[in-house]
């Protein structure tokens, strides 16, 4: 049996650049895939909390230490600069791996910078 978890996350990013005349994808800071465990062509998932929108594409490497997060392709139209958006990653695990596996969460402040990392989503309170 093969389950799909989360691999990697990175929570509350701000989008800096919206594309569309550009071939496709999302490109994110090469320092925020590195701490992240996303790989460039990555399938990744983004969610944009301002206006609900929830899209499937893949991860480009931008220059280390840019935070840019760019919204590219037809998707420009689901997310414009400003924007927060969380960007996940997936993982295909046999029912013994799962026991095991720890995702990589990484938090951003409103510039993209790091807040924090972990490796579990806090209880709600």
């Amino acid at each position: 049996m093969q389950c799909t978890l989360l691999k990697a996350k990175l929570h509350r990013a701000c989008v800096t650049h919206s594309e569309l005349d550009y071939e496709g994808s999302c490109a994110i800071d090469g320092e925020l895939l590195d701490i992240a465990g996303i790989y460039e062509y990555e399938q990744i998932h983004i969610y944009n909390l301002k206006n609900g929108e929830r899209f499937v594409t893949y991860a480009i490497r931008a220059d280390d230490g840019s935070k840019i997060i760019s919204i590219n392709g037809a998707a420009a139209h689901k997310a414009d600069p400003g924007d927060r958006v969380i960007i996940c990653s997936y993982i295909g695990l046999t029912a013994q791996e799962v026991t095991t596996h720890r995702p990589i969460l990484v938090y951003l402040d409103e510039t993209n910078k790091i807040i924090n990392t972990r490796h579990t989503v806090p209880p709600h309170v």
